[in-house]
């Protein structure tokens, strides 16, 4: 055990987990109707409960056990079988590995939440994120990051797919399955509000930025130059694509605004989260500032062009960024075309495949989407018996 390892990755711990509680919830909160922000509040937070409890039962073993394929970890480590305060994970504590990663499986599906806002059931959010955690994120996880056929040495060969911190396992599995949930569960009655609350949605923001120091940085799995780089390469994506999505907004709408410059952030962090154990300064600037437009061109093509009501853009910015970085990690020169491309499209046709029927099956035993009259009361009081304001918006 490293004693600088170990501490490092419990702050980064701590900070990947301020990422969901409270910086996504604040950030999703702010840009729904005052009517639904205690509904969201409420999903990240159950969700958080619940994938913690879910990683320990199964979630853990399946991504990182020692099972005999490439495929499937295996139930050898549930409910951390096996696992002490003197079991190691390289040069860290395993008890602490899990909490790392718990941490990842928190986030992901929380992410899928801003799909399906304003309009879904309480129990089919608790019943298919948690089945969706265990069924398609954990193993993608394997696959991945748990020495599974998608790593070095598996079906690619030496050089496997490449993906520091999530571009394909946490990005593009939550974007894919977000926009499939919006398909299916259909546009919202009314779609024309504004964020209630844009102030907010910045410091949600915000939190997410910091935390997101945690979650690149911790990749590394030490304290060294790395991970010391690996912030520095994900703050410097972050400001460029404020910016250009921000200038961008300005040469075609005439005015940037606030919730356009926090969402560019956004973009910024997904975008180099899969390559930022991998580039310089200068490659990060340049996938900042393009992700800004991509993204933002990608939020237009999913609401006007396709007219897909994923509400709050968790396909345009967390799944198009992450695919996005995910290719540019070979455009560098970091890692092999077949890898990243076909990674991308395994992942991704696995977890169309899984959300399709998680849908179908869930949707047997609890309501999928609430009635038109909890829609237009609004969840917070329809579904959870509260309101966050006494004067409704």
């Amino acid at each position: 055990m490293n004693a600088a390892d170990t501490a490092w990755i419990i702050v980064a711990t701590a900070l990947v987990l301020f990422m969901t509680l409270p910086g996504l919830a604040l950030f999703y909160g702010g840009l729904v109707r005052a009517r639904n922000v205690l509904s969201v509040f409420m999903q990240c937070y159950a969700i958080a409960c619940l994938m913690s409890l879910l990683w320990l039962f199964a979630g853990y073993s399946i991504a990182f056990g020692g099972g005999p394929s490439g495929y499937w970890g295996g139930l050898d480590k549930v409910m951390l079988s096996g696992v002490d305060t003197e079991t190691l994970s390289g040069t860290l504590p395993e008890i602490l590995f899990f909490a790392f990663q718990m941490t990842f499986a928190i986030i992901t599906p929380a992410l899928i939440v801003g799909a399906y806002v304003e309009r879904i059931g309480f129990g089919f959010v608790l019943l298919f994120s948690g089945l969706w955690m265990l069924l398609c994120y954990a193993p993608v996880v394997h696959w991945i990051w748990g020495g599974g056929f998608l790593a070095d040495g598996g079906l690619f060969g030496e050089v496997g797919v490449r993906d520091f911190a999530g571009g394909i396992v946490v990005h593009e599995t939550a974007g894919i399955a977000a926009l499939v949930i919006a398909v299916m569960l259909g546009a919202r009655k009314n779609k024309t509000t504004p964020p209630h609350s844009p102030g907010l949605v910045m410091i949600g923001a915000a939190m997410l930025w910091v935390g997101w120091f945690g979650f690149n940085g911790g990749s590394q799995l030490a304290a060294d130059g790395g991970a010391a780089m690996a912030i520095t390469v994900t703050h410097i994506s972050a400001a460029a694509a404020s910016l250009s999505w921000a200038l961008w907004e300005r040469i075609k709408f005439g005015t940037p605004s606030l919730i356009g410059l926090v969402t560019g952030t956004i973009a910024g962090l997904a975008t180099v989260t899969p390559a930022s154990g991998f580039i310089g300064p200068g490659e990060a600037l340049i996938l900042g500032a393009v992700a800004g437009i991509l993204c933002q061109e990608a939020v237009n093509l999913v609401r006007n062009t396709f007219q897909i009501d994923d509400t709050l853009d968790v396909f345009a910015v967390h799944g198009v960024g992450g695919i996005f970085g995910t290719i540019m990690i070979a455009v560098f020169g970091h890692g092999t075309w077949a890898a990243q491309l076909g990674g991308l499209a395994i992942v991704g046709g696995f977890t169309l495949v899984v959300t399709v029927v998680l849908v179908k099956v869930v949707g047997l035993f609890v309501r999928f989407r609430v009635d038109d009259e909890a829609e237009a009361t609004g969840l917070d009081l329809a579904v959870h018996g509260e309101r966050a304001y006494d004067i409704m918006s």
